[in-house]
């Protein structure tokens, strides 16, 4: 088929269907979609709290932390029952009504068939933990792997004695980093590979003992972009004491004005043959994704461990997984999964389903562990279920679920729910506020609500703060073994937090001050640095000699909601670029908004200047 511009049914706005696009749904057999891009990912980022925890009692009355909030009326087993043989899912089985959509009798359903508290798998001492597997001494780490004597850890694989990361692999004894992989001791940095002993830079790769750096590649014993020779290096560091926090807060922010002086890269692209999107390595043929390692073949997809392969608007997971579609936190082995939500490991052939494990063709199911042929977890033949599958969709398309959400001129709008579409929204049990959706596309109370999700203030603690965070010691030094009985008011949202012992010993080890904010609000420095799954159109900032140098406005399409002019820095070029004098005419797909501060290079300019 030809180009198509469809009208989303969410944003009204125009997005394309290419003809690669519509043999990939050809071959799943699925409709091509009534939402575009970016509102399709927004939906399924709202079924995913990845960095939340809650107190709440299971069905024996346990108390326990887990990712669902006491508010949510579904009955939660503990882990260790609900994978036992002591219950039974099929015996939640229903027929299905043609009186009814089916979205409707699916939300019901869903609530009805019990949960498991965690998606957590082989830990050791890591009860404040989820979405991980195999941590071990582990404390409020998320959607990680093999994570060991660390905390404060999210979507980190192999860390090892490490706090406060973003983004890591293989790595330890590394702190306060976003993009942290095989490396050791990376402290106060962004995108540092294959380095050691790196301190406030940014864009390294191959470097050892380098402080305040940005764009280089095998390098050692440098001092913000200058090189020294190692007593000259072990000098300069020997004047700072790391240990105080007023010093750390000090070299943070003289880093972070000094990388603004170089170029970015316009994406971060590693390895990578005829592919679009932010933060892709080793793949092939890939289109608009994001955070994807060793994908082929895929489109519109976020957050992938390899291998991965053949799929479009697929979050979180991957690990030999193929031809998925409109899922998030499905996969390891997993083929053919289709509009489902937490179905793992080896589901083939399913639609519609949640906490389905080991199970294929199976539609609509819930909580199915090495089932087949199942819908509203109810047996069939194959026969039977082929027929009954195929007359629920039917039903789906002629009966469709109707949501209504306003617009942003607070008018009424309906929108049709079909086979093909994705859960609605309002069915997920997490609030807008604590998911995904909320890390990269942020939205007021006010204006989740009009778009009909849920929104949940977070509680109150009921904890007496014993200390302000502003009246903490400055130096590690100084700080006491009572500091791990106190509780710390946070020096930015003045929430309650703690210090653990482990983290304690890390700082001391390290020698690194005691941190002024909760975990939270550190989470939220870090991400920062962090570019949103979005693309816009954008023109290299080279401009033969030097960069470009003009006033630049940040619009709020970053995520911030203020307007502010500014003007970016102007960098002098080291090489000769391939355009000579000229300014680059090259143009590209970016994940740098327009307006944002940072000089922004093409492929070819960028290499030029850290070959």
């Amino acid at each position: 088929m030809e180009r198509v511009l469809r009208a989303c049914q969410n944003c009204a706005k125009k997005f394309p269907v290419e003809p690669d696009d519509f043999s990939f749904y050809e071959k799943l057999q699925v409709p091509p979609p009534t939402f575009c891009p970016e509102c399709r990912m927004i939906r399924r980022f709202a079924w995913r709290n990845e960095r939340h925890l809650f107190r709440r009692k299971d069905s024996e009355g346990k108390t326990q932390f887990c990712g669902l909030h006491e508010e949510i009326p579904a009955t939660v087993y503990d882990l260790d029952f609900w994978n036992s043989d002591g219950w039974d899912p099929m015996a939640y089985g229903r027929d299905y009504d043609f009186s009814r959509p089916f979205f409707e009798q699916f939300k019901e359903f869903l609530y009805a068939v019990p949960w498991p508290a965690k998606s957590i798998v082989r830990m050791v001492n890591s009860e404040y933990c989820d979405q991980n597997s195999d941590a071990k001494n582990a404390y409020l780490c998320f959607n990680g792997s093999g994570v060991e004597n660390s905390a404060y850890i999210v979507s980190g694989i192999e860390v090892k004695e490490s706090f406060d990361l973003y983004e890591a692999r293989h790595t330890e004894l590394s702190y306060e980093s976003y993009m942290a992989d095989e490396s050791h001791r990376v402290l106060f940095s962004v995108n540092c590979e294959e380095c050691s002993d790196v301190r406030f830079s940014k864009n390294l790769m191959g470097c050892m003992n380098c402080f305040g750096c940005v764009n280089l590649r095998n390098k050692s014993y440098y001092i913000f972009n200058e090189p020294y020779s190692k007593e000259a290096y072990a000098e300069y560091l020997a004047q700072f004491d790391f240990g105080s926090y007023r010093t750390i807060a000090e070299l943070k922010k003289k880093a972070h004005a000094f990388w603004l002086g170089f170029p970015m890269r316009y994406t971060l692209a590693i390895k990578c043959t005829n592919s679009t999107g932010e933060h892709i390595e080793r793949s092939k043929n890939l289109k608009e994704c994001y955070s994807v390692h060793e994908g082929e073949n895929l489109a519109y997809s976020q957050f992938m461990d390899p291998p991965v392969s053949n799929s479009y608007d697929y979050t979180n997971w991957g690990l030999s997984s193929s031809q998925m579609y409109e899922s998030i936190t499905c996969g390891e082995e997993c083929d053919s999964v289709k509009f489902s939500w937490a179905s793992w490991p080896a589901c083939r052939n399913i639609e519609y389903c949640a906490f389905c494990r080991s199970s294929e063709d199976c539609f609509a199911c819930v909580g199915l562990k090495k089932k087949k042929y199942c819908i509203f977890n109810k047996q069939y033949t194959k026969e039977e279920y082929k027929e009954l599958r195929a007359k629920i969709i039917a039903h789906m398309n002629e009966r469709p679920y109707v949501r209504e959400v306003r617009n942003e001129k607070g008018e009424m709008r309906k929108m049709e729910y079909r086979y093909g579409e994705f859960f609605p929204p309002e069915f997920s049990p997490y609030a807008y506020n604590e998911t995904l959706a909320q890390d990269f596309f942020p939205l007021t109370k006010a204006e989740a609500e009009a778009k009909n999700f849920l929104w949940r203030e977070p509680e109150a603690r009921k904890y007496e703060t014993t200390v302000d965070a502003r009246n903490l010691s400055d130096n590690i030094k100084n700080a006491p073994n009572e500091i791990l009985k106190e509780i710390i008011k946070c020096e930015k949202c003045s929430k309650p937090y703690r210090i653990i012992e482990m983290e304690l010993q890390f700082y001391r080890h390290v020698h690194l001050p005691l941190p002024h904010l909760c975990p939270n609000c550190r989470f939220m420095e870090r991400f920062k640095f962090v570019n949103p799954p979005k693309f816009w159109h954008g023109k290299c900032e080279c401009g033969g000699k030097t960069s470009n140098s003009q006033p630049t406005t940040n619009n709020g399409d970053s995520g911030s909601k203020s307007s502010v002019v500014s003007r970016k820095s102007q960098y002098v070029n080291t090489a000769v670029h391939s355009h000579g004098a000229e300014p680059c005419p090259n143009e590209f797909e970016t994940s740098y908004a327009p307006g944002r501060t940072e000089i922004i290079y093409c492929e070819q300019c960028y290499q030029a200047e850290v070959a």
